[in-house]
């Protein structure tokens, strides 16, 4: 298998993410924006469950890495398309690998514990709350009760990924034209399943997808990586990655 990243590369953001000996224990947030948030919620093994969701992260950009069309872009296209839509694709990445995770009611701030992270918290991080979560888990379960092939979530990644709909492109028509080839290839694969679907079920997926991309991403951050990056903009990791 061809290597994409260069996990030694003592410079490197995702080195040093893999290599970093982080405090698990929940992040504290403090009192006066936890009124605003509606039974906040963590994961109940961060630890494990951090690690392996950033896992499937790297592994879905190095799926995106392996795909021609993909690399054929412009680097500039590249980091747009990934940007835009790495909730969604990733959040697919989780339903293809059987990830599940649990998670538990977020305990009391403690004040010691704010003290010593004085200044090392943005004023917008919040907690996800358990109904942020709960829809999480019911586009996952949607996922899972199609029992979709490696084809099928291929093209349905594809035809996510592929959006011309979104600011600073420089190449719309060919990604509009890849869009519509990953489209016509899973129409084609609906058609031929053993026991055909309903296209209106994966065009409904589609929708959903798109609309958890501004929905999620703070959910997601908060959940999966705040935990295991810190503060790391995750956008640099992806320019990272990309540009290896």
């Amino acid at each position: 298998m061809k290597k994409y990243v260069n996990k030694q590369d003592p410079h490197g953001i995702l080195f040093s993410i893999l290599s970093r000996k982080r405090d698990f224990a929940h992040f504290s947030y403090p009192e006066t924006h936890r009124c605003h948030c509606e039974r906040l919620v963590c994961l109940k093994n961060p630890h494990t469950t951090c690690r392996a969701a950033f896992g499937v992260l790297v592994k879905t950009i190095h799926f995106l890495k392996s795909l021609p069309s993909f690399q054929n872009l412009q680097l500039n296209d590249r980091l747009v398309l990934l940007q835009n839509h790495w909730v969604p694709l990733f959040l697919l990445g989780l339903a293809q690998e059987h990830m599940t995770f649990e998670v538990w009611d977020f305990p009391a701030s403690s004040i010691l514990r704010n003290i010593l992270m004085n200044g090392q918290q943005k004023s917008d991080d919040c907690p996800p709350t358990l109904a942020e979560v709960d829809k999480l888990k019911m586009f996952l379960n949607k996922v899972w009760s199609l029992d979709l092939s490696l084809n099928e979530y291929a093209y349905l990644k594809g035809a996510i990924l592929f959006s011309q709909d979104v600011p600073g492109l420089k190449s719309r028509a060919v990604i509009a034209g890849l869009q519509e080839e990953a489209q016509r290839a899973l129409h084609m694969l609906i058609l031929c399943h053993h026991h055909p679907r309903d296209p209106h079920t994966f065009m409904d997926m589609l929708f959903t997808a798109s609309t958890l991309q501004m929905e999620a991403r703070s959910l997601v951050t908060e959940l999966f990586f705040r935990p295991i990056t810190g503060q790391t903009d995750l956008q640099e990791l992806f320019n990272e990655i990309v540009n290896q």
